[in-house]
């Protein structure tokens, strides 16, 4: 039973948007899933109450002894995933021990990029103690089409030695429409939203099996 946390200690990151959608996606795959959210403000929280709890299990973590509390409730499930706190580093910390994969989302922006550096950190200092784990790799969150800056961002976030997801998330509108409606892009399933959800889990489940 996978734990994926999504995670990045700058707000605004497109976190919460990818936490959510890729827990419905592995959903309606088969898959049992819980999704936990670990950020005070419990934006993920917000988004199960306007669908009334119809669509995914949320369950709201928001303390460091994270790692312990999921021992306690995982049974049952196929998948975890965490949408991580921003700007509080020892909920990160407390996600990356609890967690199998660490996704980390990122906007093509140089300050998005130089934010990653703290969470970086914590990844590798918890991978230097556990033979490589957890497995980590960014998202390019928020790609702007026909820009260059998508390919800039990439060869920035190399420079940090994790690899980068090939599938990103790109600035579409069905992304906050869906979410303020307490839905997820695969309303509309055979969307161009849809399927970049769908390649991101492809690419996740590659960097699970070590493909």
């Amino acid at each position: 039973m996978p734990v994926i946390a999504i995670l990045n200690q700058k707000g605004g990151s497109g976190k919460t948007t990818i936490a959510v959608n890729l827990a419905h996606a592995l959903y309606l795959q088969g898959g049992k899933v819980l999704l936990v959210d670990s950020d005070p403000q419990g934006s993920a929280r917000d988004w199960n109450e306007a669908n009334e709890g119809s669509i995914l299990p949320v369950v709201g973590l928001d303390r460091e002894t994270l790692p312990k509390d999921l021992q306690a409730i995982r049974s049952g499930y196929d998948w975890i995933i965490i949408d991580g706190a921003p700007q509080i580093a020892r909920m990160s910390a407390a996600a990356v021990k609890a967690a199998d994969v660490v996704i980390i989302p990122c906007q093509p922006s140089p300050y998005d990029v130089w934010a990653a550096a703290d969470l970086v950190d914590i990844v590798k200092a918890r991978q230097d103690v556990t033979n490589g784990d957890p497995k980590a790799a960014f998202v390019v969150s928020r790609r702007i089409q026909g820009t260059k800056l998508g390919r800039e961002v990439e060869e920035a976030l190399n420079e940090y030695n994790l690899p980068v997801l090939k599938s990103s998330t790109s600035q579409r509108v069905a992304y906050p429409t869906t979410a303020s409606e307490g839905q997820t892009v695969f309303i509309d399933p055979k969307g161009p939203a849809a399927s970049e959800i769908n390649a991101i889990v492809d690419e996740i489940m590659e960097l699970i099996n070590g493909a």
